[in-house]
């Protein structure tokens, strides 16, 4: 047997195999499935919404929903090829060695890694389980879970960019993210159970590709999956602006906790990439400060995407503790920071 597999470093089998996350579907059969529902949306909007659709509405929504894509699009696509090259050329292991031993002292050093790896939610997860599988603590590795994609670097400048003179918001957002991610850490290092989570496993891929065709895939598998959050994110934040009665929205948004707990929701549902929610949360002007710092702490770390991510790797358990943890955190740690940038 040739000596070949046996060059594979153990580094490599805590990165998931090439197929996970990816539908057995051939593209073929998903891109017809999916034009035909675009088809029956046009059919059915072109004869029952349409006639009803004030022209200043419908241009409102229009201008709002391009301006959205087109000024976070360069950091979606950049954030990606970065996560990609990360997740293709850099072994896991070069984030363990820089750990302290001690639990304790990883989580805060875990949280600050994530201000210098950029990543996206979805590269998150695997990275951490990886983390775990080769002898991370599990707070750890989860503290890094939800920093990298809070705080790194892409995120920042683009949140600049979103909120150009408003440098409090990139202070706190880094601040807030930050620290709900390391207290995170430490209660599941307190309070957290080996039964609750399940560490995955990495079997070895035969077969697998060369880390330049692992780039390409992985690239071409997240720039798809993030830009139609983004499409999806837009499209929801042109509505809120053009849609609903003004009234509405000025009235929840005058609301300090029901504004901040709305737009929290919205984070959750609307499950936008991370390189992309600043400028959805800048689209949103009749929300306060407070309510739109926990629309961009919530979302990377709670948002449907990320939930059933974690729930294929670490298991239900694990989930229906750490999610609401997250949530309650990112709140009241989106609220104090909030409160004190007035």
């Amino acid at each position: 047997m040739s000596d070949g597999a046996g060059l594979r470093t153990a580094d490599e089998d805590l990165l998931p195999p090439p197929d996970w996350g990816r539908s057995p579907a051939s593209p073929g059969t998903r891109a017809a499935w999916a034009f035909g529902l675009l088809a029956a949306v046009l059919v059915t909007g072109r004869v029952w919404v349409a006639p009803g659709v004030d022209a200043r509405a419908l241009d409102a929504w229009t201008t709002m929903f391009v301006a959205v894509c087109v000024q976070a699009l360069p950091f979606l696509v950049f954030g990606v090829a970065l996560s990609a090259a990360i997740t293709a050329f850099v072994p896991p292991s070069v984030w363990r060695r820089v750990l302290p031993r001690r639990p304790g002292a990883a989580v805060p050093v875990a949280g600050a890694m994530g201000a210098v790896l950029p990543g996206c939610e979805c590269a998150s997860v695997p990275v951490a389980g990886g983390l775990m599988a080769r002898g991370v603590a599990p707070a750890a590795a989860l503290t890094f879970l939800l920093a990298a994609p809070a705080i790194n670097p892409i995120v920042l400048t683009a949140t600049a960019v979103a909120f150009p003179g408003s440098p409090e918001m990139v202070a706190g957002r880094f601040a807030a993210s930050l620290a709900v991610a390391v207290l995170a850490g430490w209660t599941w290092l307190l309070v957290g159970k080996g039964e609750w989570l399940t560490v995955p496993s990495r079997p070895r891929a035969q077969g697998a590709a060369g880390r330049v065709e692992a780039f390409r895939q992985s690239m071409r598998h997240d720039i798809m999956h993030a830009g139609g959050f983004l499409v999806v994110g837009a499209a929801a934040a042109a509505t809120i602006n053009a849609v609903i009665p003004a009234a509405w929205v000025t009235g929840v948004a005058g609301i300090p906790v029901a504004s901040v707990l709305l737009l929290a929701l919205l984070a959750v549902l609307m499950s936008i990439c991370s390189e992309a929610d600043a400028f959805v949360a800048a689209s949103l002007p009749q929300f306060s400060t407070t309510a739109r710092l926990a629309f961009l702490v919530v979302g990377p770390m709670v948002d449907l995407k990320l939930i059933a991510l974690q729930a294929g790797f670490f298991g239900r358990r694990f989930v229906v503790r750490f999610v609401p943890l997250t949530f309650v955190l990112a709140v009241a740690v989106s609220a104090l920071v909030g409160g004190l940038l007035g």
